[in-house]
């Protein structure tokens, strides 16, 4: 049976985070600057940005992130969404399957994803509250590459009808991960993890964590726009994505895998995000916003943009792939400073860390 409140939950979704943009926090680069390198010795076809996660190689190092599903109302957009996908080599992620699969319902909206492209890295994705099966069923519906599996407590709680108790995760989480015949990515959805978050899941048994930084597409704002015109406390809440970066690379070992979402929108911050070890970034409201407002053909052109541009930031910091990117020399400014200052990070060993 339909539950049309959830699909008029899934429309809002779309509708306010084309109307409110990203932010109201900034993603936190704006701090973080390149020291620029006048002899490169490189030309554009030395630039390789081809990168793997685990077993899945990639062609380029980009997701678009979750952001739809579960109504058929949002088919002919996760249908573009993946054509834009398909059309550079990218990942996609669906939105949250977790309602889809308890219902038995809409998955028509996400099939689509893996009909337009069937040879393509498709990330499946469910609440942290699923049970292995309605996991296991996500995978299948997509015959999916990786399984997302969401945090949005902020999100739930500005939701009338939201989650309130979160009791118990981290055992229903761990219960996935054994049970998943396919790598298990940890996704916040707009607010960050902190070091002391990702060492309990790494103990855990997780390597795969899509950090989820404030700064981009706020789904407290979201939800608070939903329901009132009064703005939440919650809109401001989170860790930016360029601080959470941070916190992620300094516990994470060689073989963990992190990709950086939340407020990424050009090719120098894709560059700064993967300087500061992202092995892949993720985006959605920019691409989504031009499938909306403009066209498919806008889309893919401003994603081809975004990895140009990622190609020449390369280029003049004299990175060949993006392993030399995270040997690039950086420094930061401002908050993003005073932030890694506070949380007792040394500065000055951050470059030598970032070759992990």
């Amino acid at each position: 049976m339909v539950d049309m409140s959830r699909e008029q939950r899934k429309l809002d979704h779309i509708r306010y985070a084309v109307e409110l943009g990203d932010g109201p926090l900034p993603n936190g680069f704006t701090d973080m600057h390149f020291l620029h390198n006048c002899l490169p010795e490189l030309a554009p076809a030395d630039i390789d940005i081809t990168t793997t996660l685990g077993g899945i190689k990639l062609s380029v190092p980009f997701l678009i992130n979750a952001i739809t599903g579960g109504t058929d109302n949002v088919i002919d957009i996760n249908r573009k969404l993946a054509q834009t996908a398909k059309s550079v080599g990218a990942a996609i992620a669906v939105g949250s399957q977790y309602g889809a699969v308890k219902s038995k319902s809409s998955y028509q909206s996400f099939k689509v994803v893996r009909e337009v492209y069937p040879n393509g890295v498709v990330f499946a994705n469910v609440s942290a509250l699923a049970t292995p099966d309605e996991a296991a069923e996500a995978v299948k519906m997509l015959d999916a590459d990786a399984l997302q599996v969401h945090l949005n407590p902020a999100q739930e709680l500005v939701m009338p009808e939201g989650d309130r108790n979160f009791k118990g995760l981290l055992d229903n989480m761990r219960r996935i991960l054994e049970h998943s015949e396919v790598p298990v990515i940890v996704k916040e959805t707009g607010c960050g993890m902190a070091a002391e978050q990702i060492k309990q899941m790494l103990v855990f048994g997780f390597t795969w964590f899509d950090i989820g930084g404030a700064g981009g597409t706020n789904f407290p704002a979201i939800e608070a726009k939903r329901f009132t015109s009064q703005k939440s406390v919650l809109a401001e809440w989170g860790i930016n994505t360029a601080k959470t970066l941070t916190e992620a690379f300094s516990v994470c070992g060689r073989n963990d895998i992190i990709i950086a979402s939340g407020g990424i929108r050009d090719g120098l911050t894709a560059a700064k995000a993967f300087a500061l070890s992202a092995d892949v970034v993720g985006m959605s409201g920019n691409i989504l916003r031009y499938i909306i407002e403009k066209d498919i053909e806008e889309a893919q052109r401003a994603l081809t943009d975004i990895i140009n541009d990622l190609k020449m930031v390369m280029l003049l910091t004299g990175s060949s792939d993006l392993k030399a990117l995270r040997n690039a020399p950086i420094y930061f400014t401002g908050e993003l400073r005073e932030f890694l200052l506070g949380r007792n990070y040394d500065i000055s060993k951050i470059s030598a860390v970032r070759k992990r």
